[in-house]
């Protein structure tokens, strides 16, 4: 059976607009990929399969380093963004007191060491992070802080005020963690010219593979860090485990490849989807704060996200409601509740373009997102 297909209908085309969820994997980092898997040897071997091995592990260390404003030995590989995100609080944070946004990914709020002294940084209307409760919570007397706040807000796209954000904890001796799982590879990221201490990064939110990540600090190399586990000592004996060497490589490549792509046909795209999604009744949240250029979320007022994605899904548009990395449940938002948005934080999507969109694939979605809001609204119990 095509789970395409609609009953007295033609088989609409399917397309994918949930690249914050992950990017379809990029020509580029297959080809990288094909060609690691290729090499035998394990990079801890001393012999010449293991040193072809090695050489191409400490080739992806120092691209992504690069790239990313570090020392090669301050950057470590790991899973991916959420074992980074917990590498950076469990190994840095020790006898800090933990500020964390209430808006950041549960990799995060779910990750702080447990018995941790621990307050939520909250957000303003637009989902920008409240400077003015920042500063009071950095000169409270106690120990100095571990501030966790993401670049980009995974479900709206919205971005804080890093440089602000920064300048703030210098003044108080604090230590900036950002999870920039969704940022990396769709803006420029420096670590040594932003300031931030310590950075996460993610394979397949850039269209490389999953099962890949990186946490990059800044400063002389190799910076201390405490590990998780330490297994035979890899990555300096930070994060133990045979490296995966060619999702590794696939994910060195998908970031040179997605930073040479330039942002404004993503921006542009995205414009005109909102535009549409507005004329039809739509708000756009977080839309007044500078955000990713890929990223919409757009609620429907009286139409729950269920429904949506069930109307959306049927004429072949893959979006989503909030975060990917609920079990494939529909949720309530903490990050639209946040907000402060009520009732239209159950009833928005979030629409996420992907490196390899087309217009065409816009004029899909403004098509099926038009039909669904004329169409007659169930009634929303309770």
């Amino acid at each position: 059976m095509n789970l395409w297909t609609r009953s007295g209908s033609e088989t609409p085309r399917r397309i994918y607009l949930d690249a914050n969820a992950t990017e379809p994997l990029r020509p580029e980092a297959r080809e990288a990929m094909l060609a690691a898997a290729d090499l035998t040897g394990n990079p801890s071997s001393v012999h010449r399969a293991g040193r072809m091995a090695r050489a191409v592990l400490e080739d992806a260390r120092d691209q992504v380093a690069k790239t990313l404003g570090v020392a090669p030995l301050n950057c470590i590989f790991t899973s991916g963004g959420t074992e980074a995100n917990v590498l950076a609080m469990h190994g840095l944070g020790q006898g800090r007191r933990f500020l964390v946004g209430q808006t950041e990914h549960d990799a995060v709020r779910k990750g702080v060491p447990a018995g941790t002294p621990l307050a939520w940084l909250p957000v303003d209307a637009t989902g920008q992070v409240r400077l003015d409760v920042l500063e009071a919570e950095l000169a409270q007397d106690g120990p100095p802080a571990f501030v966790c706040l993401m670049l980009a807000n995974n479900e709206t796209g919205v971005l804080h005020p890093m440089a602000e954000i920064v300048r703030l904890c210098r003044i108080h001796g604090a230590h900036v963690h950002v999870d920039a799982v969704q940022a990396a590879g769709r803006m420029a990221l420096c670590v040594e010219e932003m300031g931030m201490d310590s950075l996460a990064v993610s394979g397949h939110k850039m269209g490389g593979p999953k099962g890949a990540g990186a946490l990059l600090l800044r400063g002389p190399a190799p910076a201390r860090l405490d590990p998780l586990f330490e297994g035979g000592g890899q990555e300096q004996g930070r994060r133990g485990g045979t490296p995966p060497l060619p999702a590794l490589a696939g994910l060195t490549a998908a970031l040179q490849a997605s930073l040479a792509q330039p942002a404004q046909p993503l921006a542009a795209l995205r414009d005109k989807l909102e535009q549409a999604a507005v004329a039809a009744g739509a708000v756009v949240n977080g839309g007044n704060a500078p955000r990713l250029a890929n990223t919409t979320n757009l609620s429907l007022p009286g139409r729950r996200a269920q429904g949506q994605l069930m109307r959306l899904d049927l004429d072949g548009v893959c979006v989503s409601a909030g975060s990917a990395c609920s079990s494939g449940k529909v949720a309530a938002s903490h990050v639209l509740d946040a907000m402060g948005l009520g009732d239209l934080a159950a009833q928005a999507i979030r629409v996420s373009l992907p490196w390899n969109v087309t217009e065409d694939d816009i004029n899909q979605f403004i098509r099926a997102y038009g039909a669904m809001a004329q169409s007659a609204a169930p009634t929303i119990a309770g």
